[in-house]
């Protein structure tokens, strides 16, 4: 067999060492990665590639967080209202990037959120943000949150740790997000199961009020999503596929979540994934259905 040169040898060695050092992006998590318990965390506070996001409004931080982390609004990481008028959309990757980056995320970073207060919807909009951006195989939340943290005397802080700067890259995925004309083409489709995820007087209401019609997008079962949570952490695995297989989703179907404006739908999105599910959040939701008049309503007898 002939000798390579010596030229084309150290060419391959630089490809490979270029593969194998890439930064891992893209796919999504699984039951083994998408949670983590207070334990585990309490294990890796100190771990080099873990970066803690406290997940939260404006003044939970300042008033004592788990050590290590950094506050982030979930505000920051939306769009307040897009070029149509919807309120709580995806921003531009680059806009996202720019805004995790300071944070001090990277493309080998292992993110922990969790929760500041109560606001279980704000944690599971920040992971599903995560996952469009690529990073959601590296990415957990954890079961409970700071409460959770906080009930098992956990430690407690008021330091504000500093932050490197990280370099981050995302590669998008298509498979997170579902848009108007996706929810408009897959109404009673088979296999394309949609959850609305406000209340059920929402869902089941026969009058409008205000700007808002009655009734929901045709075809979707109503599924609130505190019928998954139970004291402010997930229920377990099984409770959560009974709600599932309850609201008609069967296996190897692709869930399609809604709420009012991209919120509440989000913790559906989670669990659906967490399930082993194909999930998609419709971002514009009832605000973006219900301000097309000329798309259809369905209401349910009384």
């Amino acid at each position: 067999m002939p000798r390579l040169p010596l030229w084309f040898c150290l060419v391959a060695l630089a490809a490979a060492q270029l593969v194998i050092g890439a930064p891992a992006c893209g796919g999504h998590g699984d039951r083994n990665t998408m949670l983590v318990t207070t334990s585990w965390l309490a294990d890796h506070l100190n771990d080099p590639n873990v970066v803690i996001l406290a997940v939260g409004r404006e003044g939970e931080y300042e008033k004592g967080h788990i050590p290590g982390s950094i506050a982030l609004n979930v505000n920051d990481i939306v769009l307040s209202q897009n070029a149509a008028g919807i309120h709580v959309e995806l921003p531009p990757m680059a806009q996202l990037a720019e805004t995790f980056g300071k944070l001090g995320v990277t493309n080998d970073s292992h993110v922990v959120l969790y929760v500041s207060g109560n606001s279980v919807t704000a944690v599971t909009r920040t992971y599903l943000t995560l996952d469009a951006m690529g990073l959601g195989a590296h990415a957990s939340i954890l079961d409970g949150g700071f409460p959770a943290w906080q009930s098992e005397k956990r430690p407690v802080t008021n330091d504000v740790p500093t932050v490197k700067r990280g370099k981050l890259d995302t590669c998008p995925q298509s498979d997170v997000i579902a848009g108007l004309e996706y929810v408009k083409s897959n109404l009673h489709h088979p296999g394309v199961d949609l959850l609305d995820v406000r209340s059920a007087g929402d869902y089941a209401a026969h009058e409008g009020h205000g700007d808002s019609r009655a009734g929901h997008v045709p075809g979707a079962v109503s599924l609130p999503f505190e019928k998954l949570m139970d004291s402010g952490k997930l229920k377990p695995a099984a409770e959560l596929q009974a709600a599932l297989s309850a609201a008609g989703v069967k296996s190897g179907d692709r869930v399609v979540s809604y709420c009012y404006i991209g919120a509440r739908a989000t913790v559906v999105y989670f669990v659906a994934r967490y399930l082993g599910y194909d999930a998609r959040l419709y971002d514009g939701s009832w605000e973006e259905w219900n301000n097309h008049t000329e798309l259809p309503t369905e209401i349910s007898a009384k």
